[in-house]
């Protein structure tokens, strides 16, 4: 994550809080985070919001640790060590990034069933940012 000023950061929250996407009118297809121009069609700026599920699989991962941290997450790298940090294909379609929490990082795989859940991220500014991490889905898919 690079810096996000205080102003951005409060323009995203719809989309960090409750997960919102636009549906684009023509294609159908979902964005996330929203765009000004569908990504899939690239022929329409008509969308209608929709509050994303927050379920999805692990598409990949990768495991951040031993000073690979940006900044703002130096303080839980060096609280907790290596974390999981994923690309995950919800129900709907888009592929988001998150952090993964309450999993031991050698157990996150591929296809894991996860869900989104509001949590604490960082804090910058003096402001605490939170967002979406994943956890486990309790019972697979």
């Amino acid at each position: 994550m690079a810096h996000v000023s205080v102003p951005m950061y409060w323009r995203t929250i719809p989309q960090r809080y409750r997960l919102v996407g636009m549906q684009c009118k023509k294609c159908g297809k979902v964005n996330f985070p929203p765009k000004g121009v569908c990504k899939y069609c690239n022929a329409s700026s008509e969308f209608a919001e929709v509050r994303l599920s927050g379920k999805g699989k692990v598409h990949t991962f990768t495991l951040i640790g031993a000073g690979g941290a940006p900044p703002e997450f130096a303080e839980q790298e060096k609280a907790g060590g290596v974390y999981p940090v994923t690309i995950v294909e919800l129900e709907e379609g888009p592929k988001v990034i998150g952090q993964m929490a309450d999993v031991n990082p050698k157990d996150v795989t591929i296809g894991m069933p996860v869900r989104a859940e509001l949590r604490r991220i960082y804090e910058e500014e003096g402001v605490v940012r939170y967002g979406f991490k994943f956890v486990p889905l309790e019972g697979g898919a």
